[in-house]
């Protein structure tokens, strides 16, 4: 009985070896964890980094920021308003000197045929010759008048066209009749009829002359 006994506990007794087997197949058939870092990530994790953070760090940066692009299309947008407003202020002023040129211009036209009956009542004057003083004080008076006008138009820029002795020019003169002349060649003006005059660079009336032949 007792040899019978001592069997059956040897039986229910597992041996050593066969429980490190069998905790070795457990190990092995575990399921790995799908939460367990591997590799740098596992590194990274344990410096206290998490992989997403890694990740974010090393992606590269903007290199516009919105902010400088909209202060350089402000800026560029400031520029050409300047610029706009430059060009409109230059052709005013440009429009308004002509304005002013075209205005004066009317006037002197008007003031001219004045000036030509002024002329002649001073040619058909008595004791009129150059070089003579005149013995009535009204010319006297007249010619200083005349003066005095022609040296106010000269102020403003106003001045007769040189005539008489001249090349013909038809951007200044007139030429409405060819004369037979022994003092002036041919192609020079011998003979003025009206007196031409300009105002500044312009010509405000062409001089009427005769040309030699």
């Amino acid at each position: 009985m007792s040899r019978k006994k001592n069997q059956e506990v040897k039986t229910e007794k597992p041996s050593e070896g066969g429980k490190e087997k069998e905790l070795k197949e457990n190990i092995d058939t575990a399921p790995e964890s799908k939460d367990k870092p591997e590799g740098d990530e596992a590194v990274k994790e344990a410096e206290g980094e998490s992989p997403s953070e890694a990740a974010e760090d090393g992606a590269p940066k903007e290199e516009n920021d919105p902010r400088d692009e909209r202060i350089a299309e402000l800026n560029d947008k400031n520029l050409r308003l300047m610029a706009e407003f430059e060009n409109f202020r230059k052709r005013s002023d440009k429009e308004k000197d002509q304005m002013f040129e075209t205005g004066a211009k009317s006037v002197i036209e008007k003031v001219l045929p004045v000036i030509d009956n002024f002329e002649r009542a001073l040619d058909m004057a008595p004791d009129s010759s150059e070089g003579e003083e005149s013995t009535d004080p009204f010319m006297d008076g007249m010619k200083k008048v005349y003066k005095q006008l022609m040296d106010e138009l000269e102020k403003i820029g106003v001045k007769p066209i040189e005539a008489v002795g001249q090349e013909f020019n038809p951007e200044y003169h007139n030429a409405v009749m060819q004369v037979d002349s022994e003092e002036y060649d041919s192609g020079i003006i011998a003979q003025e009829l009206q007196k031409g005059y300009m105002y500044n660079d312009s010509v405000v009336r062409h001089s009427m002359v005769g040309v030699a032949k």
